[in-house]
């Protein structure tokens, strides 16, 4: 439950029962009211901003509105006071009952605490990854992998139904330089002196097996053959054998598709003419000729007639080219395919998960999907800055296998899946992220994954010891739940309960704005919150969490503790981290 939200409903109701007695004007918009944390926490647990929208429609002062509410809501029995602040605020402080059964909610909730029926079923497309099959994952790659599946984890969360998607790149001159590539190497594999790999072609070295295979099924089939007659058997068994590569690097980190589409299906299934046939059949492809771009001119620029897509119409800064010189369809063209592709499979909400190097690209996408699916669907795109690896703060290469870049595996294998997982959702996925392969593995608060998994460790530590104080007794959450709460009289105690009860709303937050790292800031929080409270008790033994000659009190802060852990692993859940039961 978000409480944030029942409350926001019993404001709407107080607000109903004033304008049914005379006292507020009756049909009062109340859309824009809201119910919040306030910015203090000294200010209570609850500010709405109720008198402040209404004041203007009702044609009354903001403070003589809050006052009347003030007094509606003070007959709540949660409510313990209603105060109005600056010109109109009204902030409202909650009973100690109140946050009592919010830790009873959590205890009985378990790992399920906080899934949310928000997202009512509607399904979503998250596509990610997707980068192009021509080698193994690398660590920019991570970002993107981590922050597409922590998002889909999310929104399932949320309740929303979430397919996790790649799309692969088979069709695009990327392949033809891939299959030249092993072609070399199976050259290799036969004995020819190949030196040094030509500029163009892919030179790392996990291809060389690849190579050697072919040589080793075909023998020398292929080795005089001109490149017309070779070049689709080896593309097809290149790609083949990059998308294994790939779903195993994911696999490593612990991600896994549902559902993989090529583009080359869709080339050669006829779905991108269809695709283009739907759009001219409206008017929205034409033959034209492009302004030249402003500023300096590009060497290869001119001016010629084009196939050109009425991207502006639909709020993009020019028209899109989709056809090349060639005559062939440019990757635009494929790629308004792949979203009506996907709007006709059901998914009216898409969620692309691009590089940053693409940003250029997101307004000419998201014109042509309102085209496509004539304003049915809707795109959002997240962009993922780079990842610069680094040990104990200088710029590292751990591998020359992959020839020019560090390859996901070998960082999952350097500091663990997990480890990876949480510290790549520690920024804002638009903001540039230093990960440095020492200060990853610190045992210190500047390291956010060991201060969160320490937090689950500590807690379980204390279980551990209550069960050798309390033998035979059932130490459950829901068994806990019955414990004398009201026992837990101390503010940081309190403190633990509300920021508890709060995960329900960054949940249906982080997944209403597509902001997975809110979690890692919410963990971090509740780690800190709970470590203090720890170290509270060590300071003063009648705070401490086991107190043998006190059961009952020991019961009711054992509920607490057991509380931390269960929200703690909720929330790692949902970044596909597993909690730590001992950390050494």
């Amino acid at each position: 439950m978000n409480l944030f939200k029942t409350f926001r409903d019993d404001i709407v109701a107080a607000l109903t029962r004033l304008a049914d007695a005379g006292r507020l004007p009756v049909g009062l918009d109340t859309a824009k009211v809201t119910a919040e944390p306030p910015r203090e926490t000294s200010h209570g647990d609850i500010s709405t901003n109720a008198a402040m929208v209404l004041s203007k429609p009702a044609g009354m002062k903001p403070r003589d509105i809050a006052e009347m509410l003030a007094e509606e809501l003070k007959a709540l029995p949660s409510v313990m006071s209603a105060e109005v602040a600056g010109p109109g605020f009204l902030n409202l402080r909650l009973a100690d009952s109140f946050w009592y059964g919010q830790l009873t909610d959590v205890l009985r909730g378990g790992l399920a605490y906080g899934d949310s029926t928000m997202g009512q079923g509607v399904k979503v497309n998250v596509e990610y990854v997707s980068a192009n099959p021509t080698g193994p994952m690398h660590i920019g790659h991570a970002r993107g992998a981590v922050f597409g599946d922590a998002l889909a984890g999310l929104l399932e969360k949320a309740g929303f139904d979430v397919t996790r998607e790649y799309y692969v790149n088979d069709a695009g001159a990327q392949v033809d330089v891939l299959a030249r590539s092993v072609h070399l190497r199976y050259r290799e594999a036969l004995g020819e002196v190949i030196g040094d790999i030509p500029e163009g072609l892919y030179p790392g070295d996990y291809l060389v097996p690849l190579g050697q295979a072919i040589a080793k099924a075909d023998g020398v089939k292929w080795r005089d053959l001109p490149e017309a007659e070779w070049l689709q058997h080896f593309r097809l068994t290149a790609i083949d054998a990059m998308m294994a590569l790939i779903r195993e690097d994911l696999e490593v980190l612990g991600v896994n598709h549902k559902t993989f589409t090529s583009e080359r299906g869709l080339v050669e299934g006829g779905k991108v003419d269809a695709a283009l046939e739907f759009l001219t059949a409206r008017g929205l492809i034409y033959e034209g000729v492009l302004e030249p771009p402003k500023g300096k001119l590009p060497d290869d620029w001119e001016p010629r007639p084009q196939t050109l897509f009425r991207a502006i119409q639909f709020g993009d800064d020019v028209d899109r080219p989709l056809k090349k010189s060639d005559g062939s369809w440019t990757y635009f063209a494929s790629d308004i395919a792949y979203h009506l592709d996907k709007y006709r499979r059901g998914f009216p909400q898409m969620i692309d998960v691009w590089g940053a190097d693409h940003g250029g690209y997101v307004k000419r996408m998201q014109a042509a999907v309102k085209a496509v699916t004539e304003g049915g669907g809707a795109l959002d795109v997240k962009l993922c800055q780079m990842v610069n690896l680094m040990k104990d703060g200088e710029p590292f290469k751990m591998s020359k296998r992959a020839g020019t870049f560090v390859t996901l595996r070998d960082v999952v294998d350097e500091v663990g899946r997990g480890v990876v997982r949480f510290i790549m959702l520690t920024r804002k996925n638009d903001a540039q992220l230093d990960f440095d392969l020492v200060k990853v593995l610190e045992q210190s608060r500047d390291n956010p994954v060991f201060y969160v998994q320490y937090a689950h460790a500590r807690a379980h530590s204390v279980i551990r010891h209550a069960v050798e104080m309390f033998p035979d007794t059932d130490l459950s959450g829901n068994a806990l739940a019955d414990a004398a709460l009201s026992r837990l009289t101390d503010p940081s105690e309190i403190a633990l309960i509300r920021l508890m009860a709060g995960w329900p709303r960054q949940v249906e937050g982080a997944a209403e704005a597509h902001e997975p790292h809110r979690v890692a800031f919410y963990l971090y929080d509740l780690a800190a919150a709970f470590h203090g409270l720890w170290n509270k008790g060590r300071d003063d033994v009648t705070l401490r969490f086991l107190v043998a000659e006190d059961k009952e009190l020991s019961f009711a802060r054992l509920a607490l503790v057991r509380a931390v852990t269960q929200v703690v692993a909720s929330g790692l859940a949902v970044f596909g981290v597993e909690p730590m039961e001992e950390m050494r």
